[in-house]
């Protein structure tokens, strides 16, 4: 994921669990969050939880699922936990590209591969 979105532009900031990444939210300025699910420490939905718990403007960034889960009630899991969209894995470039493009529309288009 971190490859294609380096094609598309994209600058990413990885957490290696939903600890990490909560801290990561607390301490900076992100545009959007690609949310795994299944992740060690704190699952992303707790994470998203948390997440949502933030003062301010941090708690409305806009969390988009990566899960592995594709089964039915899946989608509906991750927005009843808080996130704002759902991608099923294996993810494709052109399906992440359209999340962006609707998560993020008013980025800069000029330096994507």
């Amino acid at each position: 994921a971190v490859g294609m979105l380096k094609k598309l532009g994209i600058q990413a900031v990885c957490a290696v669990n939903g600890l990490e990444a909560v801290q990561a939210m607390q301490d900076g300025e992100f545009d959007l969050v690609l949310m795994d699910c299944q992740m060690p420490e704190l699952d992303g939905f707790k994470a998203t939880q948390r997440i949502r718990e933030l003062n301010g403007p941090k708690s409305q960034t806009s969390i988009v699922a990566m899960t592995a889960n594709a089964l039915r009630g899946d989608r509906q899991r991750c927005l009843d936990a808080g996130m704002d969209d759902y991608l099923s894995k294996p993810v494709k470039m052109e399906t992440l590209r359209q999340i962006i493009d609707k998560w993020l529309p008013n980025r800069n288009r000029s330096d994507c591969a």
